[in-house]
């Protein structure tokens, strides 16, 4: 990591802010002084265009950074349909590389002092046949900010994704 600490968001399920949180903390950081990039680096339910298929999310993420990064570079595993991404993947005839990922992050981590990494799904989301997002997050070495979808049964989920955060070996740093 180069700098100020980088951060994996989160969150005890989709749709519940992720990106919204991602990008508050981008801001607060930018008015800071320091140069943030984020990375989603799988996402499914993408939309295909002129450019291949986009992720709404990533193309926010995209727009905040401080810096210029080709869009495969903030979301390397994009995928149509709006399923599980390692089901996304083998629909596709790909598998989600995690050293990938890992690569590519290393070298946004080099030219910002902040990397935002979010997340897909929940913690518990599996990327391919032997990895989650639990693992991608640990194999990064970020700590955590969890997003808490406010609905019936949100309590639960939380203390519930806390304790996975922290079975996982990862910091949780926060819960939005």
């Amino acid at each position: 990591m180069s700098g100020a600490r980088s951060l994996f968001v989160t969150g005890t399920d989709t749709g519940i802010g992720k990106t919204v949180v991602s990008l508050g903390l981008m801001q607060a950081l930018q008015d800071r002084g320091l140069s943030v990039a984020a990375m989603k680096p799988v996402a499914s339910g993408c939309e295909r265009t002129a450019d291949g298929l986009r992720n709404d999310d990533a193309l926010q993420l995209q727009r905040q950074a401080s810096i210029q990064l080709a869009y495969e570079r903030v979301n390397p595993y994009a995928f149509e349909p709006p399923i599980a991404p390692h089901l996304a993947a083998d629909q596709a005839g790909q598998t989600i590389e995690t050293d990938k990922i890992y690569d590519i992050y290393q070298d946004i981590a080099s030219k910002v002092d902040v990397v935002i990494v979010e997340g897909v799904g929940g913690w518990q989301v599996p990327l391919n046949n032997r990895e989650t997002v639990a693992d991608l997050a640990h194999g990064l070495g970020l700590d955590v900010c969890m997003v808490v979808g406010l609905r019936l049964g949100c309590i639960n989920h939380a203390l519930l994704t806390a304790q996975a955060i922290e079975n996982t070996g990862c910091t949780l740093a926060g819960w939005v």
